[in-house]
């Protein structure tokens, strides 16, 4: 069993540094922050389930802490993308696709239709 701990742990640690380069050779904030959440989720989860597998009397505690990182990360790595794109960092040239314009217009006209339905109920 210690040897399959190994294993998934040494597969985390890949995933971790696949993250890493991705953040260093990627050209804006929101290109890496796609890589490094979805490389380090992945890797941390692996890493810290392989030491449970490895210490089985950590193993709850283990996957805990993963389940936890698995569900934090992401959200985090939204707000922090959200909050990069509310304050004006613009994206690569080379950005293909950009929709965060489109839902700017759409949260515009489902506010205008709320206050019009909520008009029309007085």
């Amino acid at each position: 069993m210690e040897l399959f701990g190994m294993i998934i742990t040494g597969i985390g640690t890949i995933f971790l540094l696949i993250g890493n380069l991705g953040i260093l050779r990627l050209p804006d904030v929101y290109n890496r922050i796609q890589a490094g959440t979805k490389c380090t989720t992945l890797g941390a989860f692996l890493t810290i389930i392989g030491v449970g597998i490895i210490q089985p009397a950590w193993f709850w505690k283990c996957l805990l802490i993963a389940l936890f990182v698995l569900v934090t990360n992401p959200i985090s790595s939204h707000a922090i993308a959200r909050g990069s794109h509310k304050s004006g960092v613009p994206m690569c040239d080379r950005s293909v696709v950009d929709k965060s314009k489109e839902f700017e217009e759409y949260k515009a006209t489902k506010a205008t239709i709320k206050i019009v339905a909520f008009k029309e109920k007085k």
